[in-house]
C-alpha cells in the first residue's frame, strides 16, 4: 500500500468521479485508475461500485476512507513539523473564519501573531461556519473561528467557546428609527422591512427564528446578499438588518440594541482532536487567547461582546522569544459541542 494510492483513493471517494479526481491530483486518468485498482488488488476487495455515471463506495471503501484521510493528514502534519524545527522561521497556518470575524477582531490577532512569527505564512479561508467545519474535518484547515454550536456530530471535531456577542439592528440615518423613546424588542420588527442575508447565513436563521418565537414572519424588503451587500442596501435606505455588534461599530449608521437579554451568538474556535496540531497552529491559538484576555481586561473588546470564561490558549511550546515565554499556560483540551449553525 503506497501513499499516493491512498491519496488517489480519497480523491475518487470525495469527487465520486475518476476523471475529476485525476484533475484534482494532476495526473492522467488512466494512471489514477490503475493505481486505485492496484490498491484494491492488494487489499483483496473492490473499494468502489463502478457504474456508468455513478461511482459509490463499497463497504470496504467506507471503512478505508476515514483511515486514509487520517494517514494523509498525519503525513502532512509530519511534513509541517519538520519544517518547523527552525524556531518557527518557516511554516504555514491555515485558519478559517466567518466574514464578520474577518472584519472584527481577527486582523488584530493576526497582527500580534505576525509580529512574533513573521516567517509563518498565514492562509485565511473566509466562509460560512458549515463550510469551514467541512474543510476542517477534511484536513484543509488547522483551526476555524465559527459560530457555535456546531451542526456536526463528528467526534473528531472539538470546539471551545470564545466570546458571546450581541446582535443589533442597523438602519440608515436618513430613515426614521424603528422605535423612539423606548428599547427595541423583536416584536417591533413586525411589518418592518428587513434587508436579509442569503440562505446559509446564521444571521438569517437567527433573525427569522427570533421573529417566529414571538409569533410573526419577518418582512423582507430585499434578500440574498452577503455582508457587504446587505450593509450597502441598508445604507441606501432599503430597510434595516440584524448584524453583529462588532461589525456595527465600524459603520456610519444608526445602531439600535435590543432590550435585554436581546439576541446573541457564541463565537468559538474549532479544531480536529484526532490530528496533533502543528506548533504554528498552537502559537496562533495562544495569540488568539492572549489578545482576547488582554482586550477583556482593558475594556477593549468590541462593543456588545464579552469573554466566555478565563481560558488561556494551548500550553506554550519552548521558545526563545521572551514575550512568548512569559505567556500564561493555556488549556489544551477543548470541549466538543453539537447543535446547529450556518455561516456568518
Amino acid at each position: 500500500m503506497q501513499f499516493h494510492q491512498l491519496a488517489y483513493f480519497v480523491a475518487v471517494a470525495e469527487t465520486r468521479h475518476f476523471t475529476r479526481a485525476a484533475q484534482r491530483m494532476h495526473v492522467a486518468q488512466p494512471s489514477l485508475s490503475q493505481q486505485v485498482r492496484a490498491l484494491e488488488q492488494e487489499l483483496g476487495t473492490p473499494l468502489f461500485n463502478r457504474a456508468r455515471g455513478n461511482i459509490s463506495l463499497t463497504a470496504a471503501g467506507e471503512t478505508l476512507l476515514p483511515l486514509a484521510r487520517r494517514i494523509l493528514a498525519d503525513t502532512e502534519t509530519a511534513r509541517q513539523r519538520v519544517n518547523e524545527l527552525l524556531d518557527l522561521r518557516h511554516g504555514t497556518v491555515r485558519l478559517g473564519a466567518t466574514p464578520s470575524l474577518c472584519t472584527g477582531f481577527l486582523p488584530d490577532v493576526l497582527r500580534l501573531f505576525h509580529q512574533r512569527y513573521p516567517g509563518i505564512r498565514l492562509l485565511v479561508e473566509e466562509g460560512g461556519s458549515r463550510d469551514l467545519v467541512r474543510d476542517l474535518a477534511g484536513g484543509d484547515l488547522d483551526l476555524a473561528l465559527i459560530i457555535l454550536p456546531l451542526q456536526s456530530s463528528d467526534p473528531a471535531l472539538a470546539t471551545s467557546p470564545l466570546i458571546r456577542e450581541s446582535l443589533v439592528l442597523v438602519s440608515s440615518l436618513d430613515e426614521p428609527p424603528v422605535v423612539t423613546g423606548r428599547s427595541l424588542t423583536v416584536a417591533d420588527l413586525r411589518n418592518h422591512p428587513l434587508v436579509m442575508f442569503r440562505r446559509g447565513y446564521d444571521l438569517r436563521e437567527a433573525t427569522v427564528t427570533a421573529c417566529r418565537e414571538v409569533g410573526f414572519e419577518p418582512t423582507f424588503a430585499i434578500e440574498g446578499g452577503e455582508m457587504d451587500a446587505v450593509l450597502g442596501f441598508v445604507a441606501a435606505g432599503l430597510g434595516s438588518a440584524v448584524i453583529p455588534s462588532m461589525v456595527a461599530r465600524r459603520l456610519g449608521m444608526r445602531v439600535t440594541p435590543f432590550v435585554a437579554p436581546g439576541l446573541q451568538r457564541t463565537i468559538g474556535l474549532a479544531r480536529r482532536r484526532d490530528v496533533e496540531p502543528t506548533r504554528a497552529a498552537l502559537e496562533l491559538q495562544r495569540a488568539l487567547w492572549e489578545y482576547l484576555r488582554h482586550a477583556s481586561a482593558t475594556g477593549n473588546l468590541p462593543d456588545g461582546t464579552r469573554l466566555l470564561g478565563d481560558r488561556a490558549g494551548p500550553a506554550p511550546a519552548p521558545s526563545a522569544d521572551p514575550v512568548s515565554a512569559g505567556l500564561p499556560v493555556a488549556a489544551a483540551d477543548l470541549t466538543g459541542l453539537a447543535g446547529t449553525d450556518e455561516s456568518s
